[in-house]
């Protein structure tokens, strides 16, 4: 066993506080946010059930943390008004609030508005 394999195995929580596994080493019945993601489930309020760890050179560990599988609930459906209001939240995002046309893409925070409106003289330039 490599020392960075056993600073990561802790399977019973006396070091860390909950079961800790070393990075791709985790037992079946756990999934990381993404993996329930994929398989349609969240978490529905359960704690987090464990972690793994991946050592890295010079830095803190990566920590991925675990939910247990047969407590997952189904993702919930998406209903015609959170459709609606997502729909709007993105078009506010792409909207430029200095000539209040649809960009087309979403603006920019660091420019706060389109393009055309932050660089001016490049379009004179082009034409």
């Amino acid at each position: 066993m490599s020392l960075a394999f056993a600073k990561c195995f802790d399977p019973k929580g006396a070091r860390f506080g909950i079961p800790t596994f070393p990075w791709r080493c985790a037992p079946d019945g756990y999934a990381t946010l993404r993996q329930l993601r994929a398989r349609g489930l969240r978490p529905g309020g359960q704690p987090v059930a464990a972690q793994v760890l991946r050592p890295r050179y010079r830095r803190g560990p990566l920590v991925a943390y675990l939910y247990r599988l047969d407590r997952a609930k189904p993702v919930r459906p998406m209903t015609p008004a959170k459709r609606a209001a997502l729909a709007k939240a993105n078009a506010a995002r792409r909207t430029c609030p200095q000539c209040r046309t649809d960009a087309g893409y979403v603006i920019p925070v660091s420019l706060g508005v389109c393009v055309p409106c932050a660089y001016p003289d490049d379009e004179q330039r082009a034409a």
